[in-house]
Order: C-alpha cells, then sequence, then structure tokens
C-alpha cells in the first residue's frame, strides 16, 4: 500500500465530510447580514462543536485531519476559535502537510485582525465600505518571512485586493460588522480626511 493510500486510509472520514461541507457552503457565500448568512454561521457553529467532540475523542490522525479541523475553526467567530484554528494547522503543517503552513499564517493574522492588531504576514482582506483592503500588516514583517509561510509577497497581496474589489464592488458598511472592524474604518476615515 502506498503513502497516499495509508493516508486516505488512516483520514478520519467524518472529519473530512465536515471540511467538505465547510467548503461547499462557501461557494456561494451569502451576504453578511442575510437570513442566509446567519443561517451558515449556525451550521459553521455546529460543525465547529462536533469538530471539537472529534478533538476530546483523539479522532484527528494525520497532518490532513489536523488541516480539515483547523480550516473548519478559522471560520470561526471568536479568537478562541481562531487561535484553535492557528494551532492546528500549525501542527498540520509540522506533520508535513504543505497547505497547513499557509492556514496556520492565515489564522494568526485573523486572530490578531479579530483584537484589532495588525496582522504579520497579510493574507487578511476586509471591505471598507469603498473597496477590499489588506487589513493592516506589521511593517517588520518580509516577504522573505512570507515566503516561509507559503504567504505570496505584499505586492501580489495589494494587487489581490484590487482584483477582489474589481470582482465584488463594496456596499457602505454594515451597522452590524464587528467592534475591530467599525474601529478600523473610522481610523482609516481619519487618515484620508487628514491634512497631507
Amino acid at each position: 500500500m502506498s503513502e497516499v493510500e495509508q493516508t486516505a486510509e488512516s483520514m478520519n472520514s467524518e472529519l473530512r465530510t465536515l471540511f467538505e461541507a465547510d467548503q461547499a457552503e462557501r461557494q456561494h457565500h451569502p451576504s453578511a447580514g442575510t437570513p442566509e448568512y446567519r443561517e451558515l454561521r449556525e451550521r459553521d457553529a455546529q460543525r465547529r462543536q462536533r469538530v471539537t467532540e472529534l478533538i476530546a475523542q483523539g479522532a484527528l490522525n494525520v497532518a490532513e485531519d489536523y488541516y480539515h479541523a483547523a480550516l473548519i475553526f478559522q471560520h470561526g467567530e471568536s479568537v478562541e476559535d481562531i487561535w484553535k484554528a492557528h494551532t492546528l494547522a500549525s501542527t498540520s503543517a509540522q506533520l508535513g502537510f504543505g497547505q497547513g503552513k499557509w492556514l496556520a499564517a492565515a489564522a494568526l493574522d485573523r486572530w490578531l485582525m479579530y483584537q484589532s492588531k495588525p496582522q504579520k504576514y497579510g493574507t487578511q482582506f476586509v471591505p471598507d465600505g469603498k473597496r477590499w483592503r489588506i487589513w493592516d500588516v506589521d511593517p517588520t514583517t518580509t516577504d522573505a518571512d512570507r515566503a516561509e509561510w507559503d504567504v505570496p509577497p505584499l505586492e501580489e497581496q495589494l494587487k489581490r485586493a484590487e482584483d477582489m474589489t474589481r470582482q465584488d464592488p463594496q456596499q457602505p458598511p454594515m451597522d452590524d460588522a464587528p467592534w475591530w472592524l467599525k474601529e478600523a474604518l473610522k481610523r482609516w476615515a481619519e487618515d484620508e480626511n487628514a491634512p497631507a
């Protein structure tokens, strides 16, 4: 039996099914604030609860299991959920699953963003009511640091934000945006209106 066959055989099938459901729902992501969006967030919470139970049962066997669990937690709503995504993705990367590196970086960035802190790598994009933009980035992080975690150079990420804006023009910010985004929107507006 090949290594790929052994991995597929030992991978947790329920966890993979939860992961596939999470990803399928994001093919046609509902707009925030809609009833469909609230229903999606409820299903996300149910998936996280089941993954928590699987972790407690010791059901994560291979690197891909940790990756699948991490991505489900990456769609969480709390800093605790996102930190769990980071630790699970880091374990996946340590066990040799390549995609785990990028997810570990993205989860760390989201964890920082959810605390209104600058992200390290530049993986997180947010709407500002006019366009998509990269959440504030720690200026001490280099493109070499990004490459180590399979994150594209910052210039590529900036171009991606421009592409996202062209493909998905923004509406004015929602009243129910999270506190950290509302705080940033005020700060960015003040920066734009400051005298040169």
